[in-house]
């Protein structure tokens, strides 16, 4: 299949999974996983309409993002190293994986030092898999009002990679227990945190399903990595797999 009818049909899912949630399609952004995949590839993705990508190598990001054109968007969704916090802060217009208080500090000095602020979202682990990065959660609820104190630190929400499960019903406790999560933080900061980032290519509707305002496709869209998806340009602005420009959350990112 090719890119454009790739996005067509992760799109159909997208609306059909907040159908069944009784979600407006509007509340949920499509973040296009082009780690490994070249600027010709993310060229021809904004050609049918997909503006947001998600990088999960600050050194691969610093290569590739120059080569793409201007009006994509990125965000920065892998384990952040501190030596890379500075480049980070100048590529990526969000961090989606604070995944501890020293680096959610340096992130806000590299802010200051770049006279900008920052939207985030604080990593979980929540299913507390010693092979991942991520917050725990009760030590999230502990640390949040020290994040929040950071002055060029905006937090905007939660984000999770739940275990790998082949049923994606498998992954639904993992994505309600951030859902839940996200509640309990916004009793804590007395006010709301209007994002959450879960489900991917294999989940992503049971995510959207639990609450999901960002969704982290990456397989479904460009094919397995090394080998993507046939690259053909849409025959215009209103061609099958052409992303609808409203279908971005109103009040997503800056």
């Amino acid at each position: 299949m090719s890119l454009a009818e790739n996005l067509d049909s992760i799109q159909q899912r997208i609306r059909a999974a907040c159908g069944r949630a009784g979600r407006d399609v509007n509340s949920v952004l499509l973040l296009a996983v082009s780690k490994t995949h070249p600027a010709e590839t993310i060229q021809a993705a904004v050609n049918c309409g997909q503006m947001f990508f998600g990088e999960n190598k600050v050194q691969e990001a610093k290569a590739k993002i120059p080569m793409c054109p201007g009006k994509a968007r990125w965000h920065f969704i892998g384990h952040l190293q501190s030596n890379k916090v500075r480049d980070a802060v100048a590529l990526f217009e969000m961090i989606q994986s604070v995944d501890s208080l020293a680096l959610a500090r340096e992130i806000s000095l590299r802010c200051e030092q770049a006279a900008k602020t920052m939207p985030v979202l604080i990593e979980v682990n929540v299913a507390g898999e010693a092979s991942k990065f991520g917050y725990p959660p009760e030590k999230l609820v502990r640390e949040l009002p020290e994040l929040k104190r950071l002055p060029r630190l905006e937090i905007h929400g939660l984000m999770t990679v739940p275990p790998y499960v082949t049923d994606a019903e498998r992954a639904r406790p993992h994505f309600r227990r951030l859902r839940e999560l996200k509640t309990k933080c916004e009793e804590i900061l007395g006010a709301p945190l209007p994002h959450l980032s879960m489900g991917m290519s294999g989940d992503f509707e049971v995510a959207i399903e639990e609450g999901a305002t960002t969704v982290r496709v990456g397989t479904a869209l460009f094919g397995p990595r090394g080998r993507g998806a046939a690259v053909k340009k849409p025959d215009g602005p209103g061609a099958a797999g052409a992303a609808n420009p409203s279908s971005l959350p109103s009040s997503s990112l800056p």
